[in-house]
């Protein structure tokens, strides 16, 4: 029962930070929460006994392309243009 609950929240998790990826201006703040998102993947394999795919998703999903988007970021406009 306890597994299930920390899966159901996991999920609920993903969805959250993948409404917050969308939504923010920040484009920062957008690279940070999709950090978030691809360790909450990672933590997910791990429940579903794939630590295997969990250590590569965490180096490289969490660690690795969230690092590259913020020194993309830092070379460009942090904040999005308004769309009329």
């Amino acid at each position: 029962m306890i597994e299930f609950l920390i899966q159901v929240a996991v999920i609920g998790g993903l969805i959250a930070s993948a409404i917050l990826v969308y939504s923010f201006r920040d484009l920062l703040a957008a690279a940070l929460a999709g950090g978030f998102f691809s360790f909450l993947v990672s933590l997910e394999f791990y429940i579903l006994q794939a630590p295997d795919v969990a250590i590569s998703q965490a180096a490289i999903g969490a660690g690795l392309t969230t690092a590259i988007f913020i020194i993309a970021i830092r070379s460009t406009t942090r904040f999005e243009e308004e769309t009329p």
